[in-house]
């Protein structure tokens, strides 16, 4: 067995499908599905059973994949060891809420990044979870703490949230002076039913809503509160970037979340993934101190209350 048919193995087990793992390794699919026949040929073994849903593992699957990625570990390793300590190199993908990856990410990876000029970083922005183990990406953020699978975890930092609105609406509002108000404004936020992260559900925690114009996306629903559409939750890192709003009450409505950083386990003995997390950590917990003190020292309109 050669780590050329493991390398396939893994592109298959990870996309479940030949045709995506044929264009994740610029290969034709019906190459990969032949080298899948040959190597299960080899071993007496069969590692995938097809079904309508695509190449899903079998049994002698399931055990060969830690033993495949493994081998992958140590190839990564040595890569390492022959490159040298001065700088990170190669591509990192990481993925990232839309919020993240909108208004905290792209100052932070561009700093380490211009330490690092052979480094080369993708951000994976959607609004839902990451499948590491299929490889989606070498790292995601998230704003829950897994409770399972093959993953390690920890802290990034932790983040807060106020009820914002721009000046201009605010000026021309009804008066929101306590919670109570609320109930004669129009609310900005999420689709009820693509809220995939129980920690995204703003108005139900904080008994306000339903929201009337609402998106997946932080960035369409920040937009909206922009160009005066009404009130919504806005996470305080976003607020510089959108002088035009202020924020409601927010010694009476505020939200504390955290966001984590998640790797797949076997990626803990990769010293470039590894020296990649531990600066990113620092990087971002100190642009989002930077960020919050921003916010901190900003006037709050006169609709609000100190």
């Amino acid at each position: 067995m050669d780590w050329d048919d493991l390398r396939i193995f893994l592109a298959v087990a990870r996309t479940e499908s030949l045709s995506a793992a044929g264009k994740r390794l610029k290969i034709d699919p019906a190459t990969v599905g032949r080298r899948i026949a040959r190597l299960e040929a080899r071993i007496a073994a069969r590692l995938f059973a097809k079904s309508p849903q695509g190449y899903a593992l079998t049994e002698e699957g399931t055990r060969l994949l830690p033993h495949a990625e493994a081998a992958e570990a140590a190839l990564d390793r040595a890569g390492e060891a022959l490159s040298g300590p001065e700088g990170l190199t190669g591509q990192i993908r990481l993925g990232a809420p839309d919020g993240c990856a909108n208004y905290l990410l792209p100052q932070v990876l561009a700093r380490i990044c211009d330490a690092n000029p052979g480094l080369e970083v993708q951000i994976v922005a959607l609004p839902r979870v990451f499948n590491l183990s299929k490889r989606e990406a070498d790292m995601a953020i998230a704003v829950s703490r897994p409770e399972a699978g093959r993953l390690t975890v920890q802290k990034l930092t932790d983040y807060h949230l106020h009820l914002a609105a721009s000046r201009a609406y605010l000026a021309s509002a009804p008066p929101i002076t306590g919670p109570e108000d609320l109930k004669d404004h129009r609310f900005v936020g999420y689709i009820p039913d693509m809220i995939f992260d129980k920690e995204l559900d703003y108005l139900t925690e904080i008994g306000a809503g339903p929201a009337t114009l609402t998106s997946n996306s932080v960035s369409v629903q920040l937009n909206w509160l922009r160009h005066g559409a009404g009130v919504g939750i806005v996470h305080d890192f976003a607020l510089p970037a959108a002088p035009e709003l202020a924020r409601i009450i927010p010694n009476r409505i505020h939200l504390t979340r955290a966001f984590w950083l998640i790797r797949h386990e076997g990626d803990g003995r990769v010293l470039r993934l590894n020296r990649f997390a531990d600066i990113l950590t620092r990087e971002v917990r100190a642009e989002m101190a930077r960020l919050e003190a921003v916010v901190a020292t900003q006037t709050i309109a006169c609709q609000t209350i100190p």
